[in-house]
């Protein structure tokens, strides 16, 4: 399958990387989730049905796209780098289908772009916190990026990856040496930015969507399920991001038959 590397400029100038596997003529773009960077999205990639093209940006702060300065992390500013991408590109539209903080970014950009968003497919749903949760994310956030500038990346993410599921865990633990320290701190300044206040926030979206949930604490079972009757084209996955899951390999097993299954409704 031919392969690619696309260097790209945000809607800041930002300099943004990307990879682009396929020559179809139906673009799909995978976001990949908060830690992990393009290439944990690789072997779902390969799983695209005939006739896509498959896009693996690094989201702004991960992989190659490094960006060091806080005040450009802000999830308006995610969105805009994927249309940034699709102007790129020279594609109108494309199904966005995204991880943890990629699903996120593809439920802001259909909010914020809906005539760039063809569908839209968030596997392992991030929690909507109210403001209690969120001031508890922010502090998180300040303190894991002052662990990164004092004591490195591997040493900041230690203590949070017996947390995470084993998945997580796993694609984290495998991008941290490709992953630039300056640019992962600043990358913490969103947790002064919300993405949604309230699932009800969601309505707005009209294009199709397929929800996937998560089964832990950071992607709970339960706000999927809400999200999925919320939207008005949505539909609830029937599996969710287990325990059983531990590799890339496992993820795109996971989840290639049920997103080659909705791109072939669209």
């Amino acid at each position: 399958m031919p392969v690619s590397e696309l260097t790209y400029r945000g809607s800041d100038g930002c300099p943004l990387h990307a990879e682009v596997t396929g020559t179809g003529p139906s673009p799909v773009i995978l976001l990949h989730g908060g830690g992990p960077d393009h290439r944990s999205l690789l072997p779902l990639a390969a799983r695209l049905p005939p006739g896509h093209t498959a896009i693996l940006p690094d989201i702004r702060g991960w992989g190659r796209s490094v960006c060091a300065d806080p005040a450009r992390h802000t999830w308006s500013r995610y969105a805009d780098d994927v249309t940034a991408l699709l102007d790129a590109l020279g594609h109108e539209r494309a199904v966005l289908a995204g991880t943890g903080l990629g699903g996120t970014i593809a439920l802001r950009t259909a909010l914020e772009h809906p005539g760039r968003v063809r569908a839209i497919a968030v596997i392992s749903v991030e929690d909507i916190e109210d403001d209690e949760a969120k001031e508890a994310e922010r502090l998180f956030f300040e303190r894991f990026a002052a662990r990164v500038r004092t004591e490195g990346l591997a040493a900041a993410w230690a203590p949070v990856l017996p947390a995470l599921a084993p998945l997580i865990g796993e694609l984290v633990r495998e991008a941290v040496p490709r992953s630039d320290p300056a640019s992962v701190a600043a990358f913490c300044a969103l947790g002064e930015d919300r993405a949604f206040r309230e699932v009800a926030e969601l309505r707005a979206i009209t294009a199709p969507a397929l929800i996937v949930p998560g089964t832990d604490a950071r992607h709970p079972t339960a706000l999927a399920e809400e999200v999925a009757r919320t939207l008005p084209y949505g539909r609830l996955a029937p599996v969710a991001i287990s325990a059983e899951l531990r590799t890339a390999e496992d993820l795109g097993a996971a989840i290639g038959p049920l997103l080659a299954e909705f791109l072939a409704e669209l």
